[in-house]
């Protein structure tokens, strides 16, 4: 199990099983769901979308609905995007704000669907951030 000075330091990127890793991002999409302005911004959007985390075959959908986030473990047959991130150190060195999405980010979709997701992906790396500075849920049970 890891501790939290293991979590927080910023030299390495954590790595976590695949559970722990699905576990932790849902809960960061629990959170950015909390989040008012973005609720707001995607208060008309209904689509789908497909996040892959490749060397973990860690694959799931989100699934906007006016102002909802819904997160599915199944992989959307045809989504509307897809993101992905050739590893899951990429992934949370992005969420440690140790890399940029041009760095680790591969993008399936069209630009306005880009511009879209960059507040989206915005607020999940902060949301993911402050879960790996306290990976515990609502009742307070660890997420690792």
């Amino acid at each position: 199990m890891k501790t939290r000075s293991d979590i927080t330091d910023r030299n390495a990127p954590p790595e976590f099983s695949k559970r722990a890793s699905r576990r932790l991002i849902q809960r960061a999409f629990v959170l950015l769901g909390r989040d008012k302005q973005m609720r707001q911004h995607i208060r008309e959007a209904r689509l789908s979308s497909l996040w892959v985390i490749e060397d973990m075959g860690l694959t799931w959908t989100v699934v906007l609905d006016r102002g909802k986030f819904e997160f599915e473990r199944r992989p959307a047959k045809n989504p509307d995007a897809r993101l992905s991130w050739d590893t899951s150190e990429e992934f949370f060195r992005k969420a440690a704000g140790l890399a940029s999405d041009e760095e680790t980010l591969h993008w399936e979709g069209t630009p306005q669907m880009r511009r879209f997701f960059e507040p989206i992906l915005r607020g999940l790396f902060e949301s993911l951030q402050h879960v790996l500075a306290y990976p515990v849920d609502d009742m307070g049970e660890s997420l690792l």
